[in-house]
């Protein structure tokens, strides 16, 4: 009798870790991620690291009750369908993606999956969502308000380079808001007496013709568009516009942190950090048609002075002033 107890307790025992893993199991929840940068990208990273250290504050941690699930396309397009449908075929009970090519990707591959972003532009133009304040849908997130800021990124471009009659536009087509954008530089171009123009780009090859071509003829200037193609070759973008002598604004700090000349955009963590709020919410039940898009509200204005100087270029005080961080 005792020796069939003893038997008992010992399958028991074996049972029980199995038990525990099965309920580990059902209480773990999992999301994805696409990128369309690289892994290696350190600034996404940090970008990601935010986003995960603000789903923590919310108890969900990476490892214990929550998997996520990566997918990067190292700045190649094409490859974002593929790694979009692996995602929506895990399941997940939502999906995070930062840039328009990959929420375009993830769009074509789910209707029902619910899909957050950050620093997407124009999602009604791009076709995510029908209305702002409530999206409907399986589309909701953090948007960039691009068109009236690339007209400031114009005005910052003139006032750092005075003599500057000449703009190119460097963007890739993968944006969906690329013709929008160009609009809104000619346009403003035309207001401080700049002939704009724009460069599609969708590798470093086509970066480097285009800037070379343009760089021919003289007070020539360039905006860089906020494309994660364009992200990808930054450090290219960077080395051509100082070899070849031309002022460049851009829309990312992390630009000018690298070298570039300036910067005015907004502030990429808040968007990630905002993400990671709905994602809670969707895991608590709530549905992304029902939680409104909401648009960036904090903007940062940033100057490399050791590559102004290096362009000949003397920032007015006046913007010094005004300027949130000066790299020296």
């Amino acid at each position: 009798m005792r020796r069939r107890q003893f038997i008992v307790c010992i399958v028991g025992a074996a049972a029980w870790p199995i038990a525990v893993g099965a309920q580990q199991s059902d209480r773990m929840r999992r999301i994805g991620v696409l990128m369309q940068v690289a892994e290696s990208d350190s600034v996404f990273q940090g970008w990601l690291a935010s986003f995960r250290d603000e789903l923590a504050k919310l108890d969900w941690v990476e490892g214990s009750n929550l998997r996520i699930d990566y997918r990067w396309a190292g700045g190649d397009v094409t490859k974002l369908p593929a790694y979009a449908a692996e995602l929506v075929a895990l399941k997940p009970a939502a999906i995070f993606a930062a840039t328009p090519a990959s929420v375009t990707a993830l769009h074509r591959a789910t209707d029902t999956v619910p899909i957050v972003f950050a620093n997407v532009n124009d999602p009604i133009a791009a076709g995510f969502i029908s209305n702002v304040a409530r999206p409907g849908g399986n589309i909701t997130g953090f948007a960039l308000p691009e068109r009236a800021i690339y007209a400031k990124r114009v005005e910052l471009l003139k006032q750092l380079a005075p003599g500057i009659t000449r703009i190119v536009l460097i963007y890739d087509p993968a944006n969906t808001t690329w013709s929008t954008t160009l609009a809104e530089v000619e346009a403003a171009g035309r207001s401080f007496g700049i002939n704009a123009s724009g460069a599609s780009v969708h590798n470093a090859a086509e970066i480097d013709a285009a800037i070379q071509a343009f760089a021919r003829e003289p007070n020539g200037g360039l905006i860089v568009m906020g494309s994660p193609s364009v992200v990808a070759h930054r450090d290219k973008i960077i080395a051509l516009a100082a070899r070849n002598g031309l002022p460049a604004v851009y829309a990312f700090s992390y630009f000018v942190a690298e070298g570039g000349l300036a910067s005015y955009g907004v502030d990429n963590v808040e968007g990630f950090r905002g993400a990671a709020l709905y994602i809670d919410r969707i895991l608590k039940g709530a549905k992304p048609g029902d939680l409104p898009v909401q648009f960036a509200t904090k903007f940062e204005l940033i100057i490399n002075m050791k590559t102004a100087k290096a362009l000949g270029l003397d920032p007015p005080i006046s913007l010094l002033a005004r300027t949130d961080q000066v790299i020296e």
